[in-house]
């Protein structure tokens, strides 16, 4: 390969010999991963596995899309530790024109209903029911279409809450899609809350889009009010991530809120209720494929 990265993104590759394929997604989104594909060996992406699909391929192949100035020899280091592998598996890097990443998730991304009432759908299609609470959605490079499992579960359970009148803090919001989702559900106000500007800046946009962008309040953590105190909390991030914000969590959820954690891998899921025991009550797991969703009460 050329040494010449000026393309807008680079792809990072492994095959799942030794790894899950879960594992190896898990890892690259730890160490920093915009996006994961899983591909056969004839390399037919599948972006975002739909709920209840699971590649059947006898070999995957899972490819993490990093910013083109992203040093990728500091990534293999830290997918060594994450993998807790004495070798990382084999490795294939290459570019990715801006056009191919577009092209492909718009390809996969379809109206999905999630719960009774919430439909997601892509700007360039009509919603499938008119009447419905519908989702208008461009993630542009932001991750967050409603495909993956961690993000259908937390769709399933706003559809399912009470949250007329109710403040909303969404950390870690991606392309906005949960925030959006709480504030057409009847939430009073959103906080949407991300590290990184351009998830910001896709949330705005599609905020724009459906209209309930005199509700949505965008913000970097560090700009969030210091007495700010929410109904419910959702975070759809990493396990490391949601355990090192439990005192921050907890601060920001009212007495009797509601706290909504995912992006936890079934086996990370113990570890991270630990970390939030001492300020609340959980209820019963909710699973889907190997991941998890933690529902808590504030004390």
């Amino acid at each position: 390969m050329s040494d010449d990265m000026t393309a807008p993104w680079l792809q990072l590759s492994l095959e799942a010999l030794n790894h899950t394929p879960e594992q190896l997604e898990d890892a690259l989104l730890q160490v920093g991963a915009l996006a994961v594909t899983l591909a056969d060996a004839g390399d037919q992406p599948v972006l975002e596995p739909a709920p209840g699909e699971t590649p059947l391929w006898a070999h995957t192949c899972v490819t993490g899309l990093f910013d083109a100035q992203t040093d990728i020899e500091v990534v293999k280091r830290q997918l060594q530790c994450f993998l807790h592998a004495p070798i990382l598996p084999e490795c294939r890097l290459s570019q990715l024109e801006e056009r191919d990443w577009v092209r492909a998730w718009m390809d996969d991304f379809h109206p999905m209903r999630f719960g009774e009432r919430l439909w997601i759908c892509p700007t360039t299609q009509n919603p499938p029911d008119p009447a419905a609470i519908n989702i208008r959605l461009d993630p542009g490079l932001a991750f967050g279409t409603g495909t993956h499992p961690t993000t259908a579960l937390c769709l399933e359970w706003l559809d399912g809450a009470a949250l007329a009148g109710q403040t909303v803090l969404d950390y870690g919001c991606g392309s906005g899609i949960l925030a959006i989702a709480a504030a057409k559900l009847g939430a009073q106000r959103v906080w949407a809350v991300d590290i990184d500007p351009q998830a910001l800046l896709a949330s705005d946009d599609n905020a724009d889009e459906n209209g309930v962008e005199n509700c949505v309040e965008l913000a970097l953590p560090a700009e969030l009010p210091a007495t700010l105190h929410v109904d419910v909390l959702v975070a759809n991030i990493l396990a490391g991530v949601l355990t090192r914000l439990a005192p921050e969590f907890a601060q920001r959820v009212k007495p009797g809120g509601r706290l909504v954690l995912s992006g936890i891998l079934e086996q990370h899921a113990d570890a991270v209720q630990a970390a939030f025991t001492h300020s609340f009550i959980f209820e019963p797991v909710r699973r889907r494929e190997d991941w998890v969703l933690l529902e808590g009460v504030r004390r």
